[in-house]
């Protein structure tokens, strides 16, 4: 069945399977020492399979044997930062809990999500504030940006524009948060020491970063 002629119901079918097959991946990598928990985590990938054939030609056991085990190709590990800025061009931060420095909001992206949504969802879970993205600041690979993961990760950024506000929900990973001007930074935690000047960069240019070898940078 080919991929761009899917109807609606097929490619659903499709995002519903992978999703399950990543909780089902997730749960049996944190399951080693509960045989019950690894037969439950097993079957849902199962049914993972069955979904996914339900858009496919090909059985679920095919499928679990070949596409699950293909999709399982380790890659660098996308996350998003929102580059949350007010109507005075001040940026919002949180005080990160495990080094103490300012950050943008942002974290890894949970199944299923675009690279704008899972900005949009660190921004409300670790500020309390729902931001509308407008527009993408950069691509930024942590090597490469004074990142301290041993992790090869791409930071998607995205600048947001605050909406609403209501408490936020991971208050053990935020012990603070602030709006800053350019000239007010306060102490940068890791690889955020270059992404957020690039923001403020990126107000002023509106060229997109997408590498530090990217000739456009100044």
């Amino acid at each position: 069945m080919s991929v761009g002629s899917d109807p609606p119901l097929a490619e659903t079918l499709r995002h519903l399977g992978d999703e399950l097959r990543v909780l089902a991946e997730t749960g049996l990598s944190w399951a080693k020492e509960s045989p019950y928990d690894r037969e439950r985590y097993a079957r849902v990938k199962q049914l993972a399979a069955r979904v996914f054939a339900l858009a496919d030609l090909r059985g679920a056991e095919e499928i679990e044997r070949t596409t699950f085990t293909q999709l399982t190709h380790v890659a660098p590990i996308p996350v998003a930062d929102a580059a949350v800025v007010d109507e005075s061009n001040r940026i919002l931060l949180i005080r990160r809990a495990d080094d103490g420095l300012w950050a943008m909001p942002g974290g890894g992206y949970d199944m299923g999500e675009t690279p704008a949504q899972g900005a949009v969802r660190e921004a409300l879970e670790e500020t309390g504030y729902l931001v509308e993205p407008i527009d993408l600041v950069g691509v930024y690979d942590s090597r490469l940006c004074g990142g301290r993961s041993h992790l090869q990760l791409l930071h998607f950024v995205f600048l947001c524009r605050p909406v609403s506000y209501k408490a936020p929900t991971t208050l053990h990973e935020v012990t603070g948060l602030g709006w800053f001007a350019e000239s007010e930074l306060p102490g940068l935690s890791p690889g955020h020491t270059i992404r957020v000047p690039d923001v403020f960069r990126f107000l002023r240019t509106r060229r997109a970063f997408f590498d530090l070898q990217d000739p456009g940078r100044d």
